[in-house]
């Protein structure tokens, strides 16, 4: 639980007495490699603060084809987030690619808490914030930089990914075929 204070913390301090009571929302999960941790479809209810492990988010689209959006590593929110806001079905995968170990809370549970929580409500604004402005950079990445760029700040953000993954779930990020990946490699 110390894991998730402190990361907390990094975003926005959280009180004494507010964590005190967060952390009660908050208990321990494990996911297996290849488990979900919330399915396209699904309403979203759980936020996870991943302890151990890669998680990838995904979408796939109607001929099976899977798109990676996004690896959450180690010390990590993971949750659909429009989902749980919207209330409606989720339209992102989020898939355990390692063993994992979760702290997982009841996102309406945390809600409810903010009237008599500011400290909270200004940290979840924070991690919002945080969130759209890394959905934004990684856009303009796809959009702009050639591969060679995307896999650079790939290397950079992950620094362990690669020892970790199937290089697929790699290219898939990147937006190329793994053959492209492979030629990359090489050229390094």
């Amino acid at each position: 639980m110390n894991e998730l204070y402190d990361y907390l913390n990094t975003i926005s301090p959280v009180k004494e007495h507010t964590w005190h009571v967060v952390k009660n929302i908050f208990s321990e999960c494990s996911l297996k490699k290849g488990d979900y941790f919330v399915e396209s479809g699904d309403i979203a209810k759980k936020v996870g603060f991943l302890k151990k492990g890669v998680i990838r988010a995904f979408y796939r689209n109607n001929e099976g084809s899977e798109y990676n959006k996004h690896f959450f590593t180690k010390y990590n929110m993971v949750g659909g987030y429009s989902s749980m806001v919207t209330q409606q079905p989720n339209s992102i995968n989020q898939q355990a690619l390692t063993d994992c170990e979760l702290l997982i809370g009841d996102y309406k549970r945390i809600i409810d808490l903010l009237d008599q929580h500011q400290d909270l409500e200004r940290l979840l604004r924070k991690l919002a914030e945080g969130y759209f402005v890394a959905k934004e950079k990684r856009e303009v990445e796809i959009v702009l930089l050639d591969a060679n760029k995307r896999y650079a700040i790939f290397q950079k953000e992950y620094p362990q990914l690669e020892q970790e993954i199937p290089q697929y779930h790699i290219a898939s990020y990147l937006g190329i075929t793994p053959t492209q990946l492979s030629r990359i490699r090489s050229q390094k």
